[in-house]
């Protein structure tokens, strides 16, 4: 399934976007902010692809539709919090270059439209680090409202232990208001 905004395309991966996956995911601001480490090889983002990315109903790459250039993913996956199948744990990475531009906010936005209208979920989640605050203002800027911090949440690849910030939004959260969806 493909779904098309003003400025993005968010398509399935394919087995050719090894390359661009690898230029966005070897910097360390990225993984840093994703909670993994920086890609070392091609080889290396390959095997990610395959085992991630890949054959996954709603997990996209982020391209560009001016030019075609993959920027980052994003995907609604299980939320390992709330065991039922109408929830999903949204989760997305971007290319440094592609910061500040507004692009992640309209591809949630995508996402969560999808999530809600085509796959009938009931609520989308998403956490993000404490220092990631542009994560946190996509989130916000999209409807998510907060909803704790779970402390020492999780050990990075370096050892750092980081706190996650929760967020979550109901369906009727979506369709209340105008900000997110629809």
């Amino acid at each position: 399934m493909e779904l098309t905004t003003t400025r993005l395309l968010l398509r399935p991966f394919r087995e050719q976007d090894v390359q661009a996956l690898y230029e966005y995911s070897k910097d360390e601001a990225v993984g840093r902010n994703a909670g993994w480490k920086p890609h070392e090889s091609l080889l290396e983002s390959s095997d990610i692809l395959h085992l991630v990315f890949l054959d996954q109903p709603a997990v996209w790459a982020v391209v560009r539709r001016a030019d075609g250039q993959l920027m980052g993913s994003i995907g609604l996956v299980m939320d390992a919090a709330r065991q039922y199948g109408a929830a999903r744990s949204l989760g997305y990475a971007l290319g440094v270059r592609y910061w500040g531009q507004g692009y992640m906010t309209e591809a949630v936005r995508a996402a969560l439209d999808y999530g809600f209208g085509y796959m009938s979920l009931d609520v989308i989640s998403a956490t993000c680090y404490p220092d990631n605050v542009a994560s946190r203002r996509v989130l916000e800027k999209c409807g998510f409202q907060y909803e704790g911090t779970l402390h020492r949440a999780e050990m990075l690849y370096n050892g750092e232990i980081k706190d996650h910030l929760h967020f979550f939004m109901t369906h009727q959260m979506a369709y209340a208001s105008d900000t997110t969806v629809g």
